[in-house]
């Protein structure tokens, strides 16, 4: 049974590799490239119309309108609302400061304390990311010369702005758009294999040798954590129904759970080799780390097809951990034969891989509920 367990752990680890392997190298590289052209073109019609609108419109410094559509038009339509929001509100605020302190005192002094006021006011509501476009629009607002009141020129400024937005709110919503939420959820599925492969690193590890890509595979997972933050961000400002705001937002948060157990889990294996103690809790300790294993795949591949009401077939974990409790109370009376850093080390392995294995099951379950599915097919 030992053999077969192993047998299937192995081919299972060779199918994560063989689609963690494809997936790198023909989807996700194309898929940017495809991404990477849509979005020039995609920036280049925006600021070409704004142009052309402007021109349509009679605005004197039209361009200043392409220049917001290229600066605010983002990969995805999450992250374009992002960043609208962004430069509409640093640009109403620095309009505003700016007319008003023109009105005061010597330029260079109102100049100042403009800036000043600008950047404190942003902080202390939450926009630090307008703070700079609410200093750019202060200055051209006060040390810009034209004909006209510095209120004029402020307006005119505020409704050029709103027309590159506008426009690239349009183009990135209309013109072949590009979900954050759904690369979300790809990028999600990609870090639960990813989670599975460092699994099995820290796990060949307590077998036997240390993997030789464990820090290569942590540093992985962290990037995909930092990556799908920023896209989770994005999803945040797309319209969506709840079930997937909220269903994305709980696997990101099991998914970081998860890694800080597989750390702790990798600290618990660091002198292990060969443990003789371990090698008593077999097979019930191979089984359930392989369905662990199984697990990390099964999730994501409910959510790269969204739907998590489906449990996976032969793999159940709660079963896999009373196996093991029931195995450890077996071999418990030999804990003399053995070194007491070998117990200790077997007894964390195991709180670590129930850890696991309860996270795992309820990633799908909450996801499920989350995402307003049936109970029909939950266990």
């Amino acid at each position: 049974m030992q053999m077969k367990a192993h047998k299937t752990w192995s081919q299972q680890q060779l199918a994560l590799e063989l689609r963690a392997e494809a997936l790198r190298d023909e989807g996700l590289f194309n898929r940017e490239r495809r991404r990477l052209l849509i979005h020039a073109a995609k920036t280049a019609l925006a600021a070409a119309l704004c142009w052309e609108i402007a021109l349509l419109l009679g605005m004197h410094d039209g361009y200043w309108g392409s220049i917001s559509a290229i600066i605010v038009l983002q990969s995805s339509v999450g992250a374009t609302v992002t960043a609208s929001r962004d430069r509409t509100l640093g640009t109403l605020i620095g309009a505003v400061l700016g007319f008003g302190f023109s009105l005061f005192g010597p330029v260079l002094l109102s100049y100042i304390l403009a800036l000043l006021v600008a950047i404190v006011a942003c902080g202390l509501m939450g926009l630090r990311n307008s703070s700079r476009l609410a200093c750019v629009t202060i200055t051209i607002v006060m040390l810009v010369h034209k004909e006209g009141s510095h209120w004029g020129l402020a307006l005119d400024r505020v409704g050029e702005v709103i027309l590159g937005i506008v426009v690239a709110l349009a183009v990135t919503t209309l013109v072949l758009p590009d979900r954050a939420r759904l690369r979300l959820r790809d990028g999600l599925a990609a870090e639960f294999l990813a989670l599975g492969a460092l699994f099995d690193a820290i796990f060949e590890g307590f077998r036997g040798a240390p993997a030789g890509n464990l820090p290569a595979l942590r540093e992985d997972v962290e990037a995909m954590l930092r990556g799908n933050d920023q896209l989770q961000e994005a999803a945040r400002n797309e319209p969506s129904g709840e079930g997937w705001r909220e269903g994305l937002s709980l696997l990101a948060e099991f998914a970081r759970s998860l890694f800080e157990v597989l750390l702790a889990l990798e600290l618990s294996v660091k002198d292990s080799h060969e443990d003789g103690y371990a090698q008593q809790l077999e097979p019930a300790l191979g089984r359930l780390a392989a369905d662990v294993r199984s697990g990390f795949q099964h999730v994501a591949v409910c959510i790269h097809r969204w739907r998590f009401d489906v449990a996976p077939k032969g793999i159940n974990l709660e079963q896999d951990i009373a196996d093991l409790e029931s195995r450890m109370d077996e071999v418990r009376h030999r804990g003399r034969e053995f070194a007491q850093a070998e117990i200790l080390r077997a007894y964390a392995v195991q709180l670590h891989l129930k850890q696991i294995a309860r996270l795992l099951r309820a990633s799908r379950v909450e996801t499920s509920r989350a995402v307003g599915e049936s109970k029909k097919g939950r266990r």
